[in-house]
């Protein structure tokens, strides 16, 4: 599941419209084509986001950049190496392992 931030809402409106589409397209098994509409949603959603997005305010940024979806650290590690031991403290007493 996507988690949009406040500044997102229209652009969810438009997803949860298309998402809906599909599962009544689904639900009838092909009686209702509605391909167009839901490539029409698509572009306009695209597009939004993407003028959404040419327009931001520092903070949000700031929110962008801070959130939970977006891959953490440890998300790259697991995908580079097969054993990880982070190193911190001193060696001798702290937080090594």
């Amino acid at each position: 599941m996507v988690s949009f931030l406040d500044f997102e809402k229209p652009v969810a409106e438009l997803e949860a419209r298309i998402a809906e589409l599909r599962a009544t397209a689904s639900a009838t098994a092909g009686a209702v084509d509605i391909d167009a509409e839901v490539a029409r949603l698509q572009q306009k959603a695209d597009r939004l986001l993407r003028d959404t997005y040419a327009r931001l305010t520092p903070w949000q940024k700031t929110q962008v950049a801070r959130h939970g979806d977006r891959p953490h650290f440890k998300h790259y590690v697991a995908g580079l190496f097969e054993e990880f031991t982070p190193l911190a403290g001193d060696r001798a007493f702290g937080d090594d392992r």
